[in-house]
């Protein structure tokens, strides 16, 4: 297991006992795209991590080994900027962000790796980041609370990776709890969770095997065309401030103005912001059909309306639909690849994956990646029991 083998590695490579932090992945069961418009999400950590190994090494160096690809970088603190090598850039963007911040950052050695699947939609890159900055919290003493980490770690994303990403990834990996979604009010900041009945219900994973790159997709233009919808909505109704402000009736009297393509992007967020509500309403009272139909709404409107479906993942939803015991599907994460989401009931769960992996195998010629995960806490320190399991 990764719990014992980066500490080990860590103990081999630099001679000494490393602290270990555990950073998990997310899923977001619904509210996709909606968090850079200050609206609703409904985020849960997941029993997918990062396992990183850390120490202070009384030199002005970052050591840094990437236990995944075997790659391994070094750098003064003076001298800590954006570099080519990409995975550095999200563990030097928060080296970054703490001396931004007035913290003088000594040198230290870090080994990391761990299961969460690159480009799946499951925000490896939040976990690294934030397990980063709460191991150098913890080392350093610095009493940043999770908040501030969060938004370190989103800062981080936006000036060294170049993802002008909302705060729902970096919080969910941080704020999560067993058991529970959190719902996040991305505007205030404000959230509460909600109970999963994880014993009758499992969240599967469907991997289209399309790599995602954020960066260099279209995810920043839909950035741009929200704050375009905004800007024209605020002339008739000032009071907009957000498209989290905006109603149905809005969008549609201002539609000549925002244009067919604006007017769809601004009609998801409005609607996919609603069906968050919907779905906490139902959680609260454990109507699981009712948020699956969610689901399956939510994945509409980024099909048509927003547009960041693909194929793969349109099969995928098309081929998980009514088959027995599954209440709902969706694509999952910024878009354009990555995983489904699906909603299914725990007594056909093994006849879902057997099921769908025939399916796509048919159809694409190729082997369906599946995961069954759990919701679990967010970032901590791992326990020795961990350790050893």
């Amino acid at each position: 297991m990764l719990s014992t083998t980066i500490p080990a590695l860590f103990q081999q490579r630099f001679g000494y006992a490393p602290l270990v932090v555990r950073a998990p992945g997310r899923i977001n069961l619904i509210g996709e795209h909606t968090d850079y418009n200050n609206g609703l999400v409904l985020p849960a950590a997941i029993a997918k991590e990062i396992i990183f190994a850390i120490g202070l090494n009384g030199t002005a160096l970052v050591r840094l080994l990437a236990h995944d690809p075997n790659e391994w970088y070094e750098v003064t603190l003076a001298n800590v900027q954006p570099v080519s090598v990409q995975w550095a850039n999200y563990l030097l963007g928060v080296v970054a962000q703490l001396q931004q911040r007035g913290v003088e950052v000594p040198g230290f050695d870090c080994v990391f790796g761990g299961d969460i699947p690159m480009g799946a939609g499951l925000s490896s890159s939040a976990a690294v980041e934030c397990g980063l900055a709460f191991a150098l919290n913890e080392l350093l003493s610095l009493g940043l609370d999770r908040l501030a980490l969060a938004k370190l770690g989103q800062a981080a994303e936006h000036q060294y990776a170049g993802v002008q990403c909302g705060l729902m990834d970096q919080f969910a990996s941080l704020f999560g709890q067993p058991g529970q979604v959190v719902r996040l009010d991305c505007r205030s900041l404000d959230y509460a969770y909600f109970p999963f009945d994880a014993a009758r219900y499992h969240l599967v994973l469907c991997n289209s095997g399309v790599k995602h790159a954020l960066a260099s997709s279209a995810y920043n233009t839909r950035r741009q065309e929200c704050a375009e919808g905004v800007a024209i909505l605020q002339r008739p109704y000032p009071t907009v401030a957000s498209l989290r402000d905006a109603t149905l009736a809005q969008l549609a009297a201002c539609r000549p103005t925002l244009g067919e393509v604006v007017y769809q992007r601004c009609r998801y967020v409005v609607e996919e912001n609603e069906r968050v509500k919907q779905a906490c309403t139902a959680l609260m009272t454990n109507d699981m059909n009712a948020v699956g139909q969610l689901l399956y709404a939510s994945h509409a409107g980024l099909r048509d309306d927003y547009a960041v479906s693909c194929p793969e993942l349109d099969k995928l939803v098309a081929l998980a639909t009514d088959r027995p015991g599954v209440l709902g599907a969706r694509m999952m994460g910024g878009g354009f690849g990555g995983c489904t989401l699906n909603l299914v009931e725990a007594a056909h769960v093994s006849n879902f994956i057997e099921g769908m992996a025939a399916d796509f195998l048919a159809f694409y010629q190729r082997e369906l990646e599946m995961y069954q995960t759990t919701i679990v806490g967010g970032v901590s320190v791992a326990r020795q029991a961990e350790l050893v399991q």
